[in-house]
């Protein structure tokens, strides 16, 4: 007797009765016995490809988990989506394609999913967007769900030392400012990303990869175990088993992330030092599971929190170490014990949080995380600002800054290229405030992230010496007094549309606020003279994007989410 209830789960739809005859002639064709066709159908979700090494053992680690789907007693099938991966994407227009893709990632794992009635979905991903997309997908669908990152790359070794791709963008800066011989930085290209794995440090990848357990959907310490390690395999395994247990039980992603599980995750994220970007894919999930929570509720979150965990860009570890200190888990520990952390939440063990920290035990003896009452820094590794240049709000990172207020005149550009074209030529002066506008969700389109720019900054040595504030992105791997996601965009009108060279910009990390210093009748002749510049996509995906996203203080979404539904698909 099968301990599942096939009439009351999705793929009675496709399989089961008479009339679904032509429906089970496709799965015979595939060799599936009627035995098979009679269990819960599990979807393995992979955004495997040669893209890039973060993508490339995902499909491997989701064919692993069709044993685990097996012994719980499912009929695994695994389907592909898409992936753009930043590293390749950034410095350039591809890198308009970046945030698209995570709602392209969500929407088509949706529809699969929809398509073909399964019951249950396991995701595996590698690379920034996809993160974010596959934890979105599970979200919407509501199906038990459980959420595998594909492991960080090891670091490179480079002059005795360890190194990441971002050393490599930081090396660009330096050759063109005549501090890196040509020869260097190809030694250094060749050697930076050793094999399979997404970026290294506390990047966006590693950051929503936290997110991934501190919110519940991932087993405990299962994310920051490096691509090449063979014990990635069982972990794939073992979220195939543990699936099946959800599906007996339904328990579902939505009863797993409470807002509660919200604030823990962003508390992780900062504690950890982690991505800016995460203020924009915070929000992108919780509208999925019909949770108001925008980046003001995660910067408040943020602020409770001190910095912890001493990973690059602003620390000196990278994934692979955190891993070898305790995981994520450990970094949880502390939190808990500190009182930082809500240990109630539920996660896909089944357990609360609590009850699996319970089983960890601290480790005195790593140098990686550092114990609540000892941190690197009493203030989080992350910051939102609001102010006069950002009525909606802005994020910057401040874990590894050695000051936390700016304040000097704008030199402004409409693109990135122009302002990467600047730094390279050293055409800006120090205390200057570079602002890049027109680059936000719909302005852009795609909200861009700019770690060519910084990182060329870097190189130069010069990123001490300047603020950069834009209405796009920056990536998880930038370090500097950069501030992102300024809201409104220009596109909209915003306050960043009507800055001139030379006004004066004030910034204070600590207060948490960002100010033009501009009168409100100098802004109000500008604003009569203001018109929106036409983005130049007239079709297309980004065309449709631009259409439809919303602002990035709610996660740049282009949908209304589970506020707005009438049925989840889960229980059809």
């Amino acid at each position: 007797m099968s301990r599942f209830d096939k009439s009351r789960l999705p793929s009675r739809h496709v399989s089961l009765g008479p009339e679904r005859a032509p429906h089970r002639s496709y799965y015979y064709a595939m060799g599936i016995a009627e035995e098979d066709i009679a269990k819960p159908f599990v979807g393995l979700a992979s955004a495997g490809n040669d893209s890039a090494p973060c993508n490339t053992t995902l499909d491997a680690q989701a064919d692993a988990a069709r044993a685990g789907v097996v012994q719980g007693g499912g009929m695994p099938r695994r389907f592909n989506t898409i992936t753009v991966t930043d590293g390749i994407a950034m410095g350039h227009q591809g890198m308009k394609a970046s945030l698209v893709s995570r709602e392209v990632i969500a929407d088509s794992v949706e529809l699969s999913v929809r398509g073909h009635c399964y019951d249950a979905l396991v995701g595996f991903a590698g690379c920034d967007k996809s993160l974010p997309g596959m934890m979105m997908a599970m979200l919407r669908l509501n199906v038990p769900s459980i959420f595998v990152y594909g492991g960080s790359i090891l670091p490179g070794r480079f002059e005795g030392r360890d190194v990441t791709v971002v050393d490599v963008f930081e090396a660009v800066g330096r050759h063109a400012a005549g501090g890196c011989p040509l020869a260097e930085l190809t030694a250094l290209e060749k050697v930076a990303c050793p094999g399979d794995g997404a970026c290294g440090g506390q990047f966006t990848a590693n950051t929503m990869a936290c997110v991934g357990e501190a919110i519940g959907l991932s087993l405990p310490n299962s994310n920051m175990v490096p691509a090449p390690y063979a014990s990635r395999e069982q972990i794939a395994v073992a979220a195939g088993a543990q699936v099946m247990e959800l599906v007996e039980r339904q328990l579902r992603p939505r009863d797993i992330c409470t807002r509660a599980a919200f604030e823990n995750a962003a508390r992780v994220v900062a504690a950890t030092g982690g991505s800016t970007n995460a203020a924009l894919h915070l929000p992108a999930m919780a509208n999925e599971a019909g949770i108001a929570f925008d980046l003001h509720d995660v910067a408040r979150a943020f602020a409770q929190v001190p910095w912890l965990a001493d990973l690059k860009p602003g620390g000196r570890y990278v994934a692979r170490d955190m891993h070898e200190a305790g995981g994520v888990y450990m970094v949880m520990k502390t939190l808990l014990a500190g009182g930082l952390l809500d240990g109630d939440c539920l996660t896909v063990t089944g357990r609360t949080l609590a009850e699996n920290i319970d089983e960890v035990t601290w480790n005195p003896d790593q140098k990686v995380i550092h114990a609540w009452n000892a941190p690197i820094t009493p203030t989080g590794g992350v910051v939102g600002l609001r102010g006069s240049l950002a009525p909606d709000g802005a994020i910057v990172k401040v874990a590894g800054l050695e000051r936390l207020d700016f304040e000097g005149p704008a030199r402004v550009f409409d693109r990135e290229e122009d302002a990467f074209a600047c730094v390279q030529s050293r055409g800006f002066a120090p205390g200057e405030v570079l602002v890049i506008r027109y680059e936000g969700p719909r302005g852009g389109p795609g909200m861009r992230e700019m770690l060519s720019t910084t990182a060329a900054l870097y190189g130069q040595q010069m990123g001490g010496e300047v603020a950069l504030i834009t209405d796009g992105r920056f990536s998880g791997a930038t370090r500097g007094f950069c501030i992102g996601h300024v809201g409104p965009e220009a596109a909209d009108g915003g306050p960043i549309a009507l800055v001139e060279d030379g006004d004066l910009i004030r910034i204070d990390a600590a207060a948490g606020t960002i100010d033009l210093q501009v009168t409100d009748e100098v802004l109000a002749a500008r604003r009569a003279r203001w018109r929106a510049p036409d983005h130049g996509y007239g079709s297309g995906a980004l065309w449709r994007y631009a259409r439809t996203v919303g602002p990035a203080y709610a996660g740049a979404v282009t949908h209304p989410g589970a506020t707005a539904e009438t049925s989840v698909y889960a229980d059809i």
